[in-house]
């Protein structure tokens, strides 16, 4: 069991760079949101380069920012259940989330991108906008947000059972993360 627990630290450790890149993306599209509308009324200028770096922005922060947020347990949830019992049951909620839901989904979506995303490289993909950004990197990162998703919950489904064998407190707390 250790040796899966160190292999979930360094996945969690993955996932916390890559969502604090995210984080600095957000950033980055704020101050690229704000030079665009002050040029456009400024200069009456616009570009569709600088609307669409905006877009991709948005989607690497969602896609690239999702396994941090699992890790750090802040996942929105319909918690009618989940919140009514106890802190073994939820291990086990979590458990069967993960292993039938999450990580099948996850994998399976990473596996139905990976075709668009190569006739997307392949093809030299551009905006059909004037002045468009090219397309396969924003369909590379739906492959990639969804293969650090699935890892992401794999570092879950392996901490939660060392929750359930007793190897490992887990809290199951929604406001703070998993340790």
């Amino acid at each position: 069991m250790s040796a899966l627990l160190k292999f979930s630290g360094i996945i969690d450790r993955i996932s916390e760079i890559i969502g604090k890149f995210a984080g600095y993306l957000v950033l980055a599209c704020c101050l690229i949101s704000a030079g665009n509308a002050c040029i456009r009324y400024l200069f009456n200028y616009s570009s569709n380069g600088w609307l669409e770096i905006q877009w991709y922005l948005f989607a690497f922060i969602v896609l690239l920012g999702a396994s941090h947020t699992l890790r750090l347990n802040e996942h929105v949830r319909v918690d009618l259940v989940y919140g009514a019992v106890s802190d073994r049951a939820r291990l086990w909620i979590d458990a069967i989330g993960l292993v039938a839901f999450l990580i099948p989904a996850c994998l399976y979506l990473a596996w139905l991108s990976w075709p668009f995303f190569s006739m997307s490289y392949m093809q030299g993909e551009i905006s059909s906008n004037a002045g468009g950004l090219i397309r396969w990197p924003v369909k590379l990162i739906i492959v990639a947000g969804f293969v650090l998703l699935a890892l992401q919950g794999l570092s879950e489904l392996i901490k939660r059972i060392a929750g359930l064998t007793g190897a490992l407190q887990v809290n199951t707390a929604y406001e703070k993360p998993l340790q």
